[in-house]
């Protein structure tokens, strides 16, 4: 059968599900490290339905098929995915577990692969699947697979070293460190299953992820610092076995389950929350005595020490040098209607290619006109591609990978003259950026107890926005790491200094325009205050680009807000000025004047 076709597809999967035996099988956006962003071969989820945001879970019955994406994603989906043949549902208020509750019932067999979800969601979908007597059924080979004839190969892309200069730590240090913190806890080892923890435990980068230099490959840490990494030959080089050392022994993925099972007997880390349920199957399995907690790296990596800051501050330089060219650029070509979002997107790549250490982006760009702009994670296409239009906004949300440091930056540029809305509601949106950017808090104060300064003023409207408001930014890794957050939903663990999180509160007006305002944050100790009883923490911004002042209602703005505008605009001014030079420093200087 051709399989060209959305219900083609959807035909030929249920086709095999039947013949596996099961009444439906589940298709999460997800790999086998559970990556946000995923190589090619394991875009299952847009194969079958056509969509290609970060999030998102199919479900397939015979008779009946479902999507579940969050608040970013809910314009995206019905543009990219046929309604005639998934129904449409809310991944937070109308989530996967209560659809099956309320579509499965007693002796239903629904499929699911066990590399594809973690143990702790599998946990969440038995309950829910026991609540009405169905059963959980775990496939050895995917049924997507055995119906993708055009499926790529898994990537294969050299993993490299990332030199001591700029980790700030060797990879021998590092894994001593965590060795000592694991025995210190009576473990023996730690399963690693997230590729970014891998490459920071190492110092080893890769390319087998668009934007994200992570190797694909898992790993077991012992309690001795020493680790086994199951890495395929064809990522290995005797420049990568020299940097590694003696304490690290590279290994054939096709060992790692037998060096799971390896570990019967011994006490064992792995995380629920990011690692398959497959391992925690085979761990069991084992004899291994399998301990339930977070990803031992985790925390170590999204604390960045000063030699990772110091990059981070610099690669920001850089950049905030070629988002200011762009926008001068943008500021002369857009008026007249010679600019589209694929050649906004194309032109601030080319500046940002300049930059030292750039190696390549750190997303796909976010580039938005007018209506599109309203929806959060847009991706133009040659189909969708919107010319900037007098009258209306412009959202670019972009960043970039320099060795030294990891930048995501969003701004809104208005294209001739906003309406009263427009500047009415970016203000608002600016005033939440502020109150983020100004915040200061007791130590360990979570990013959830945040989240509230970067509403409030559109709360008081009656409005809001349905994503977070910061995550978590790696140095040289991912644009989006954890355990740190700002969201109403947020991690509840502390803000720790060190952290870097953006700060991008925003408003979307469906079919007429987006709003976005994002820097990112250090978390810093603001120093000695005054009276004060308790350890108190705060943030340096550390993207520098100018904020359109066009789109700013001062009546809006309170005497220390207009001061903190001011301040950060003398401060981009003053750091990014010197890196530009004729028609594009006089822009700049006028971009970051007072505000009047």
């Amino acid at each position: 059968m051709n399989k060209s076709s959305p219900t083609q597809r959807l035909s030929a999967l249920r086709e095999k599900i039947s013949e596996l035996g099961l009444d439906g099988f589940v298709v999460p956006h997800s790999d086998a490290h559970q990556n946000e962003f995923l190589p090619p071969d394991a875009e299952r989820l847009a194969w079958l339905t056509g969509f290609t945001g970060s999030a998102g879970t199919a479900v397939v019955m015979a008779d009946r098929a479902a999507m579940f994406v969050d608040g970013r994603y809910t314009l995206q989906v019905r543009d990219q995915v046929d309604g005639d043949l998934y129904e449409f549902h809310h991944l937070v208020e109308a989530p996967v577990t209560d659809w099956l509750t309320d579509t499965l019932s007693d002796g239903k067999r629904l499929g699911i692969d066990p590399w594809l979800h973690t143990q702790a969601g599998v946990q969440r979908l038995r309950r829910s699947l026991d609540a009405v007597g169905a059963e959980l059924v775990f496939v050895e080979v995917n049924p997507v697979d055995s119906v993708w004839d055009d499926q790529p190969p898994p990537p294969l892309a050299p993993a490299v070293p990332h030199d001591d200069g700029f980790a700030g730590r060797s990879s021998a240090n590092k894994r001593a460190s965590l060795g000592e913190a694991l025995a210190r806890e009576g473990l023996d080892a730690a399963v690693l299953t997230q590729p970014d923890s891998i490459a920071w435990l190492l110092n080893v980068r890769g390319g087998d992820v668009d934007h994200t230099p992570l190797v694909l490959s898992f790993a077991i840490l012992d309690a001795d610092g020493t680790v086994d990494w199951f890495v395929s030959p064809g990522k290995r080089s005797d420049a990568l076995a020299a940097h590694l050392g003696g304490g690290v022994e590279m290994r054939d993925p096709e060992a790692f389950a037998g060096a799971l099972d390896d570990l019967d007997g011994r006490r064992v880390l792995a995380a629920p929350d990011s690692a398959a349920a497959w391992i925690f199957d085979r761990l069991e399995q084992a004899g291994a005595v399998v301990l339930r907690g977070s990803d031992p790296v985790t925390l170590s990596k999204a604390i960045k020490n000063e030699t990772e800051l110091a990059g981070t501050r610099a690669a920001h330089l850089r950049d905030g040098a070629a988002l200011s060219r762009f926008l001068h650029w943008l500021s002369e070509a857009a008026p007249v209607g010679s600019v589209d979002e694929m050649s906004a997107a194309s032109k601030l790549a080319e500046f940002r290619k300049s930059g030292e250490h750039f190696r390549d982006l750190s997303f796909g760009t976010i580039s938005g006109a007018g209506p599109n702009g309203a929806i959060v994670h847009y991706r133009v296409t040659p189909e969708t591609n919107r010319t900037l239009a007098p009258g209306e906004l412009y959202l670019v949300d972009s960043g970039a990978q320099y060795l030294d440091g990891t930048t995501d930056v969003t701004r809104t540029v208005g294209v001739g003259a906003p309406s009263d809305e427009m500047r009415d509601r970016f203000t608002r949106v600016l005033k939440g950026h502020i109150a983020i950017a100004t915040a200061r808090f007791p130590a360990g104060t979570s990013g959830a107890q945040l989240d509230s300064f970067a509403r409030n003023a559109l709360w008081q409207v009656g409005l809001d926005f349905d994503h977070g408001t910061g995550h978590g930014v790696g140095s040289y890794l991912g644009v989006h790491e954890g355990p740190q957050r700002i969201a109403k939903t947020g991690s509840s663990v502390p803000l720790q200094p060190g952290m870097i999180v953006s700060n991008e509160p925003g408003y979307y007006k469906e079919g007429a325009f987006g709003i976005r305002i994002e820097n990112l944050l250090a978390v810093t100790p603001p120093g000695e205050i005054t009276g004060g009883e308790r350890p108190m923490l705060g943030f340096e911004t550390l993207t520098l680009a100018p904020i359109d002042r066009s789109l700013i209602d001062t009546n809006l703005l309170s005497a220390d807000e207009r001061a903190w505008m001011d301040a950060y605009h003398a401060r981009v001014a003053a750091e990014i000025g010197p890196l530009l030079d004729g028609p594009a420093r006089d822009w700049l200087t006028e971009a970051t004047a007072p505000l009047e």
